[in-house]
């Protein structure tokens, strides 16, 4: 390791030996998310044949930020189906309020609106208060919709909130959705597989957080994206063995 890379502000740190904790009590899903999410979770697993690897990085208790990338809709459903804990994700002001109803359906699973187009210190907030509580916020750092189905360069807010929480963040790669809803009307997907892979852990180091500049915020954002672009290429390989369908 270089001496660089050692001090870097993001790193993979492994699994500490510790004598086994207390199952923890199970959070608390919002109604309509647990409503949603039994629904969602059969048609996604017999129709679109979702496959889930790595969930044993997916840390059983305590806060983390889950970075994902992005390309329309079904990767929030795909997340919230796949991972055993709720979501808090944050959501940008057009898919907020899609529609009339949007705005409600997003307060009652706990959503966090946030303007990708100035900074938006509440939304901050609001994130940091889940992860003190010891909630999951879930992030795609990409912002907008990724529409060509290609990863792009992530913004600097998932950086943001790692530093300012310490919470470690966990990378994943959706696969599917793109090809599942490109080009559909009325954005009824057809049926594709999807999978979604879940990487290790990574963690902000502490010493350094009142003395990170923007510079480090984009490395920090730059090694996540190339964390989740990790698992996009993994992925990759093994659909490409991917079974036709019965």
């Amino acid at each position: 390791m270089t001496p660089a890379e050692d001090q870097s502000l993001l790193s993979l740190l492994p699994r500490p030996a510790a004598l086994p904790a207390p199952r923890p009590a199970p959070e608390h899903f919002p109604l309509l998310y647990r409503l949603v999410r039994a629904g969602c979770a059969p048609l996604l697993r017999s129709w679109f044949d979702l496959e889930v690897e790595g969930a044993e990085h997916l840390p059983a208790s305590g806060p983390f930020i889950l970075a994902a990338n992005h390309h329309n809709y079904l990767d929030g459903v795909v997340l919230g189906v796949a991972l055993p804990r709720p979501v808090s994700f944050l959501v940008m002001p057009r898919v907020y309020r899609a529609s009339p109803f949007h705005p409600a359906f997003h307060r009652h699973i706990r959503s966090i609106p946030i303007n990708l187009q100035r900074p938006d210190p509440g939304a901050i907030k609001r994130a940091l208060r889940v992860l003190e509580d010891g909630g999951v916020v879930g992030i795609f750092p990409e912002g907008p919709f990724s529409r060509e189905g290609q990863l792009v360069p992530g913004q600097p807010g998932v950086a943001t909130i790692a530093l300012r929480s310490g919470a470690p963040v966990v990378p994943a790669a959706i696969r599917g959705t793109f090809e599942a809803l490109v080009g559909q009307r009325f954005h009824v997907p057809r049926r594709h597989p999807l999978a979604v892979r879940f990487g290790p852990p990574l963690h902000v180091d502490s010493p350094r957080l009142a003395r990170a500049t923007r510079g480090d915020r984009e490395e920090i954002t730059r090694r996540i994206m190339g964390q989740i672009a990790s698992l996009l290429d993994g992925r990759a390989n093994r659909m490409s063995e991917a079974r036709a369908w019965r």
